[in-house]
């Protein structure tokens, strides 16, 4: 493909690979003014063609011809004049005053209106609000601006567009720039051999259910009430684990709303009809701060008894002895948790601003003993390398774009049982020694693809060498492990540092804690994980000397 800044016609051929790959994999499941669209937009001449795609590609609807001056396209009226034929785009469109002040500056404001000198001074804000009581409803762009020789359009196919950027996708959160990212090199992606049928809608239904939960969740953002919002909400599609966890966690997200409300029982109705992480902790929570002690402590009961994950165990232990307590119940028995080594520092504060995690690293750095601040960067880092052609196994729904950054199901329930022959595969390397090798060769072969795993800015040759030399392979199956149990939960809460002693083949982890800092509930875990598995982890608590 050719570069971006060699091709003036760059993102008009995105837009068509676009349209093709729509056509020849999606035709059975497009609507008719979906399919209309591919074939009337085939017959238009290239200027008009390009000069629709700038306008789907920028932001807005409404769009001033000279705004659009592109040397490829040429005259801009004359390219827009078939998109108006066609009812792409509507030439001099009816706009109301806050339209009219979106598109002109100051000057040709005042010069539009004739504003008093005193009106001028006003920002364009209060110009507006001045101005609205006398204009109050919707003129041609000619007729508000008569004097001048500018066009203006409304693009009227921006949401047709959207549908199909998401068809293309399957989500929203990807747009057109993902293909100049591509084209200039700034992203690459891995080149998965997925089937020529593989898509990531299997009907219409989850196009049309994705669609109408995407517009409910943006009414909710823009604060509509959430009653007619969930009114509005497509059936939870049973069928379809995708679109079923997406209405899930819409549910769980209106509920956290509603909690910080207090408004207890509107918030337990939503947490208790949700399945999303953490929706049952949750509710028994709202029902402990409701006064509701009895519901509360018998979902608890139930809760314990089969943990949805090592998250919801901590959440449900904190909450038991103060349930037990509130129905005089024994109080629980503790819980014996193995301590990681502690670390005390006082130090000098730095001379300039710096993170506390930098300070120790820079305190604890020895010739001998190197310190680095890897995060959660490090151990997934190597995870990834180890398993990326597990990751990025063709799994039937896991691709069906070049533009992947990881599989599709990654958050899936199932996201590890689909390919587990491809990790035991993966993780036996550990057994016999040959890990290295891999990981040795992904690394350079795959150096800057995109992957949800391994961090590039961070994974420097000389980091990734001594972490082969001095993590034991155990370790690094015990981490991967957890990280496959639960990956969006067990991606985070890695320690900040890693201490290496090459000539010993040791290391160690710290979390660093600065002055009123406490461990988060992901650190907690994975600090006693490691502690557990006789991984050698430390906490280091940071103190200010006066």
């Amino acid at each position: 493909m050719n570069r971006v800044l060699d091709n003036p016609l760059y993102y008009l051929d995105n837009f068509e690979l676009v349209l093709r790959w729509i056509g020849e994999r999606y035709d059975d499941l497009l609507a008719p003014d979906e399919r209309a669209f591919l074939a009337d937009y085939q017959r238009l001449p290239q200027p008009a063609r390009a000069l629709l795609v700038r306008m789907v590609m920028r932001k807005g609807t409404l769009f001033r011809a000279s705004k659009l001056v592109y040397a490829e396209i040429g005259n801009t009226h004359e390219a827009a004049l078939p998109l108006a034929r066609l009812g792409f785009i509507a030439a001099d469109p009816q706009l109301t005053l806050e339209e009219l002040f979106e598109l002109l500056q100051k000057p040709e404001i005042s010069q539009v209106f004739q504003l008093s000198p005193a009106l001028r001074q006003l920002r364009k804000a209060d110009q507006l609000a001045a101005l609205q009581q006398q204009y109050d409803s919707a003129h041609p762009y000619s007729s508000w601006c008569a004097g001048s020789s500018d066009h203006c359009y409304r693009n009227l196919i921006r949401p047709l567009c959207d549908r199909l950027r998401l068809i293309f996708f399957g989500n929203f959160y990807q747009d057109w720039t993902e293909f100049v990212l591509s084209d200039l090199g700034i992203y690459q992606y891995e080149k998965v051999d997925f089937s020529p049928a593989a898509r990531g809608f299997r009907n219409r239904r989850d196009i049309d259910d994705f669609l109408a939960l995407h517009c409910c969740y943006e009414r909710f953002n823009d604060g509509e009430d959430y009653t007619s919002v969930i009114a509005d909400l497509p059936p939870c599609a049973e069928d379809n684990e995708w679109l079923r966890s997406r209405h899930h966690k819409f549910l769980f997200q209106i509920a956290q709303h509603l909690e910080k409300q207090q408004d207890w029982s509107a918030a337990y109705q939503l947490y208790a009809g949700s399945q999303y992480p953490g929706a049952r902790a949750r509710a028994i929570r709202v029902l402990e701060k409701d006064g509701r002690s009895e519901p509360a402590y018998a979902l608890l009961q139930q809760a314990l008894q089969a943990p949805e994950s090592a998250a919801e165990r901590q959440q449900l232990l904190r909450m038991a002895p103060r349930l037990a307590r509130a129905m005089g119940q024994p109080k629980p028995a503790p819980v014996v948790q193995a301590q990681p080594r502690r670390i005390d520092l006082q130090l000098p504060p730095p001379a300039e601003a710096s993170y506390v995690e930098l300070v120790v690293r820079d305190h604890l750095q020895e010739e001998q003993a190197p310190v680095f601040y890897v995060e959660n960067a490090l151990i997934n880092s190597l995870f990834g390398l180890l398993c990326w052609d597990a990751i990025f196994s063709p799994i039937p729904g896991a691709f069906f774009h070049p533009y992947h950054r990881g599989p599709a199901d990654l958050h899936s329930a199932d996201f590890q049982r689909r390919r587990s022959s491809q990790f035991a595969a993966a993780l036996g390397q550990l057994e016999d020694g040959s890990y290295r090798a891999t990981i040795l060769a992904n690394y350079t072969a795959k150096a800057g693809i995109q992957s949800p795993f391994v961090y590039w800015e961070t994974l420097a040759p000389d980091l990734l060498q001594l972490a082969l030399d001095c993590i034991p392979p155990l370790h690094l199956r015990r981490s991967f492990e957890r990280i496959l149990d639960d990956i969006k939960a067990n991606r985070s809460g890695f320690p900040d540092l890693i201490q290496f002693w090459p000539e010993q083949q040791r290391y160690t982890m710290i979390e660093v804690k600065g002055p009123g800092d406490r461990l988060q509930d992901n650190q907690l875990r994975w600090i006693e994980y490691c502690a557990e598995h006789a991984m050698p982890i430390a906490v280091c608590y940071l103190q200010w000397a006066q």
